[in-house]
């Protein structure tokens, strides 16, 4: 089944493959081909005008995942142009100088393949999952509705709709909506804090010179990544890149962004119509490539990374306050952010907030059991093996490596980093992170008087 959806969820996840160092300038020759683990056959190519080309050949299935990577995203968009690159994501699929929407589609179809993109805060990405014998047809159209795109007047109309329905469709889901709120105040006046949609204000206003604008400035060659796994050869995908891209010409990226600043704020927004109070609890944490980075991954799944979780624990299943609750962490390339989402009651609410922050207090103050860790780090390990077992998981894992990191990690060299994380190690990163006064929560629901003190978040 053909897939045609914007994605907006931010797919920023645990680094997870290859180890070798990786230059900037590899020539456009079979020399300067770069093979970066023995165990997987993954190898990394420069095109002269800075297309980054990664493959990883996976002769054991039938399968290919093709993804085109724009290393650009919402927190680049000046405030009045917020949602262009959700936009532009989405105009991309509504006809090219040789193809119409339809086309696409059928083409699509025929091939069984399945076509998919997402807007994220700092990437976009364009990607197709077909049988290896359909790669040059399933590349042609990728390939095609990324560099040939008209932004039809038309379309451009039809699709604003689209985009407006999109924003209400989230503003009517609660779990979304929280998150929402939280970020834009968390990173409060900073486009990292902007919604990936855009609003309706702005979305109303993007006409067709602004998106070609937009697209001329970021979708260059050395801003961009061809990320391919499955049963193909990196000679292929060379080839096959270079008939298509080597023309285009390059350019200046120009993403020079300052760290946004943080804001511990308690958000009170009434919502009469849900049923229960939404709560985010959020505190800063480290940026996607910190040295600590491991430690943060354990102290987010011993926090609420499952069900064996303290807070799934203390707060469902001792205290039943309520159905879900989970941490989670939100790494970018300059800041980050560990925040815990729970659905509850009015009248559960404070003693919620209360119990979450117990659990911060508990990690600061007490000693991490050796079988609660053991635990923690069999799980971590778990979600990150498994996480790698469709060629579309490689594809994605090659390219997000690429954007974030200067050498590829190897499994085995992830695997020995989780377990040489310590007790200390924790406990000092939720010291760090874990201060009464950068702690933000965000409450939504139909609050009916309900206040939120600062007096409940001393830990």
């Amino acid at each position: 089944m053909q897939q045609f959806n914007a994605d907006t969820t931010d797919a920023l996840r645990l680094p997870h493959n290859a180890a070798v160092s990786l230059s900037e300038d590899i020539p456009f020759v079979a020399s300067g081909q770069q093979v970066m683990e023995g165990l997987r056959n993954i190898r990394r190519q420069v095109l002269p005008n800075g297309l980054t080309i990664l493959t990883e050949e996976m002769s054991h299935i039938r399968s290919v995942s093709i993804g085109i990577w724009i290393k650009t995203g919402s927190r680049h968009e000046s405030p009045e142009l917020n949602g262009i690159s959700h936009f532009v994501e989405h105009m991309l699929f509504k006809g090219t100088q040789s193809r119409s929407a339809e086309q696409i589609a059928r083409e699509v179809d025929s091939i069984g393949g399945n076509m998919d993109a997402f807007t994220a805060k700092e990437c976009i990405c364009f990607d197709v999952k077909v049988l290896d014998d359909h790669l040059p047809v399933a590349f042609d159209i990728l390939s095609d509705l990324v560099l040939h795109p008209t932004f039809d007047q038309k379309e451009l109309v039809r699709e604003r709709g689209v985009i407006l329905e999109e924003i209400k469709m989230d503003e009517d889901n609660p779990d979304y909506l929280v998150h929402e709120i939280f970020t834009q105040n968390f990173w409060k006046d900073h486009p990292l804090g902007k919604p990936i949609l855009g609003t309706k204000e702005t979305v109303r206003r993007f006409e067709q010179p602004a998106l070609f604008d937009y697209y001329r400035r970021f979708f260059i060659p050395n801003n961009m990544i061809l990320s391919v796994a499955g049963n193909t050869s990196h000679q292929r995908v060379v080839e096959l890149a270079a008939q298509r891209f080597l023309t285009l010409q390059t350019g200046p990226n120009g993403f020079h962004q300052s760290p946004p600043k943080t804001q511990s704020r308690i958000i009170m927004r009434n919502k009469k119509a849900l049923e229960q109070v939404q709560l985010c609890i959020g505190v800063p944490s480290l940026p996607i490539g910190h040295e600590k980075r491991f430690a943060s991954y354990i102290l987010n799944t011993l926090l609420g990374g499952g069900m064996s979780s303290r807070l799934f624990q203390s707060v469902r299943e001792r205290q039943g306050l309520a159905y879900a609750i989970y941490s989670e962490l939100n790494p970018f390339r300059d800041t980050g952010c560990m925040s815990v989402y729970a659905g509850t009651s009015r009248e559960a609410a404070t003693k919620v907030v209360q119990s979450v922050v117990a659990e911060f207090r508990r990690l600061k103050e007490e000693p991490i059991p050796q079988d609660e860790l053991r635990r923690s780090k069999d799980q971590l390990k778990g979600n990150l093996m498994l996480s790698l077992e469709s060629s579309t998981a490689r594809m994605s894992n090659l390219a997000r490596q690429e954007m974030y990191f200067d050498r590829f990690y190897s499994m085995d060299e992830i695997i020995d980093r989780v377990e040489s994380v310590t007790v200390e190690e924790v406990m000092a990163l939720a010291q760090e992170c874990f201060r009464s006064d950068a702690i933000a929560v965000t409450v939504l629901g139909n609050l009916n008087g309900l206040r939120m003190h600062r007096d409940y978040l001393l830990c």
